[in-house]
């Protein structure tokens, strides 16, 4: 993927993560699976820059936010889903890259050793 390419959709991928968290932070229900895909989403926009492979990256937050919302019993609103649905269209990009017996529901992956990961549960 060229860079330019590439930049394109870090930009596009930071915009939709920023507009669903936004919309996110205003739900009443704050369970800790919702605060938990606040937390990775944030995460991922921060990582997003300096990715080898920002695609895969998204690939997996989207995959980690469907886990969550199942296990969670979490509905989005048409607004949130579409931003959800544009996000995986972006991964999509990404194939199957390394997504065979991944476990999607594992905050860590989206961590470093160092960082220090919020626990909700």
């Amino acid at each position: 993927m060229s860079t330019k390419s590439q930049k394109q959709t870090t930009t596009s991928a930071k915009q939709a993560i920023t507009a669903l968290s936004a919309l996110l932070a205003q739900r009443p229900d704050q369970s800790p699976q919702l605060l938990d895909i606040t937390d990775v989403l944030r995460q991922v926009y921060q990582k997003l820059d300096t990715a080898k492979n920002p695609e895969a990256l998204i690939n997996r937050l989207v995959n980690y936010i469907r886990i969550k919302a199942s296990n969670g019993k979490i509905t989005f609103p048409t607004p949130q889903e579409s931003l959800i649905d544009e996000l995986a269209w972006i991964g999509a990009k990404a194939g199957f890259n390394g997504q065979y017996m991944a476990d999607f529901s594992d905050k860590r992956q989206f961590y470093s050793f160092l960082e220090k990961m919020p626990v909700r549960d």
